[in-house]
């Protein structure tokens, strides 16, 4: 599950990023309205928390824009506003929930989950599957043939990656912006180290493999293999 979190105040944003991210979401963000409207334009969220007051254009003009482009990623006010009106004009624009500053943050993830789900459950499923490997994306729980694996909140990402782009070659460098959003460092393992990690809990003990390494490119997860992978 990915989140866009578009708050210009830096410790409120870098709190947001590291709390969503150990509860296992993929979190993007935006430090002001701008970049907040290109960055849900360019990629695909399954929730946008929005500041109102942002440099820029504000989260009202933010989330006119993206209804107007047609994007219906579910959106969670968090400002300092608490006004009625203002509860009340962000609802009219097209906001699905709205929660005032200072916050506590198991009310902001139970919430964050709520919307999520509901954002899902006019999908056709949230269970992603390739051959006996399934990943449940709301219970966070991760099977093959029956057998439950358990998995941190990154290799949970980088799995959920995978499956979302099977039988794509992903290089260390995507890898690297999605899962762990750093600029890929060509002097670091951290990527093949976490792969192999997910690979041995995925594969080990299972006559097909499913995640591949591409020599001279990135990684894999696919049934199927041919010369370029081992």
């Amino acid at each position: 599950m990915k989140i866009l979190i578009v708050e210009d105040e830096p410790k409120t944003g870098d709190y947001l990023k590291q709390g969503l991210s150990e509860a296992g979401f993929v979190t993007d963000l935006a430090r002001d309205g701008w970049e907040g409207l290109e960055f849900a334009k360019e990629a695909h969220y399954d929730l946008m928390i929005l500041d109102v007051m942002l440099p820029g254009i504000n989260g009202w003009q933010v989330l006119e824009g993206i209804r107007r482009a047609g994007i219906e990623v579910p959106v969670l006010f968090l400002t300092a506003r608490d006004q009625v009106e203002d509860r009340v004009k962000g609802l009219e624009l097209g906001a699905d929930d709205y929660l005032v500053k200072p916050f506590a943050f198991a009310e902001l993830l139970a919430r964050v989950r709520t919307l999520v789900r509901r954002g899902h459950a006019g999908m056709e499923s949230t269970l992603l599957k390739v051959a006996d490997l399934e990943l449940d994306l709301l219970r966070r729980r991760a099977t093959r043939a029956g057998r439950k694996i358990e998995l941190t909140a990154k290799e949970f990402a980088l799995l959920e990656l995978f499956l979302r782009r099977k039988g794509e070659v992903l290089p260390r460098s995507l890898i690297a912006s999605q899962v762990w959003d750093m600029n890929f460092d060509s002097d670091t393992n951290v990527i093949d180290v976490a792969v192999r990690r997910l690979r041995g809990k995925i594969d080990d003990g299972f006559e097909f493999k499913l995640i591949h390494t591409v020599r001279g490119m990135g990684y894999v997860l696919e049934t199927s293999t041919d010369d370029r992978v081992s």
